[in-house]
């Protein structure tokens, strides 16, 4: 693997799901059981519909997979899938991906790493408390925090946190996208559940190829 990244960057911004963790079985449970709260969801929800719509704002996701609903009903409905989906994850958790604490280990010696996520406020806590590596990150961000795209969220930590050279690593075009639009270089993670086929610095299949790259 090209070994030319290393110690060009000085931090590194994770995206949370399909890049650390997959919490799409679960949150498929939250939402039906939201959907058994309510009677005007036309559909049942599924891990492949989850995963098409990972990346995306919260808003967003809502008004992507019902249309239909009007504004009051997709509101209404929004706040019972994220009331839902952080008690069940509280609970449940999600699949930590193979090899996440070994490169985060590796990684928090040599990098400040933090993790910008299109979530809800509360989730990244939740991720945090499931994997119980919370002391491997010195910041993080979501869409719940400010309602503002994620490109903006990037920038606020870089700012925050006054980083030089960071560089996102994540697995959806809108990962790629908000990074290029934050004007950091970006690492696709393949495993997740995007597709990128731009001009990323590097592509990952597992969690521990950064150990090599980076």
């Amino acid at each position: 693997m090209d070994t030319s990244l290393k110690s060009k960057y000085d931090s590194i911004i994770f995206d949370l799901d399909g890049t650390l963790w997959d919490s799409s079985a679960n949150v498929v449970l939250a939402w039906q059981a939201a959907k058994n709260q309510v009677d005007y969801i036309k559909e049942d929800f599924t891990q492949p519909m989850i995963h098409s719509i990972t990346g995306m704002t919260y808003k967003a996701i809502f008004e992507t997979l019902l249309p239909y609903l009007d504004e009051t009903q997709r509101e209404e409905f929004k706040a019972l899938a994220g009331k839902y989906e952080l008690e069940i994850l509280y609970e449940k958790g999600g699949e930590l991906y193979a090899g996440l604490e070994e490169a985060l280990q590796y990684l928090s010696q040599k990098y400040k790493l933090f993790i910008v996520s299109n979530c809800q406020s509360g989730y990244i806590e939740v991720f945090f408390k499931i994997s119980g590596f919370e002391h491997y990150f010195q910041g993080h961000q979501c869409y719940g925090t400010k309602s503002q795209p994620k490109s903006e969220n990037i920038l606020d930590i870089i700012k925050d946190h006054n980083l030089q050279t960071p560089v996102y690593i994540g697995d959806t075009m809108g990962d790629y996208t908000a990074a290029t639009k934050a004007g950091v270089p970006f690492i696709f993670a393949d495993y997740g559940f995007g597709v990128v086929n731009e001009d990323q610095v590097a592509t990952i299949s597992k969690l521990t190829d950064l150990v090599t790259l980076l």
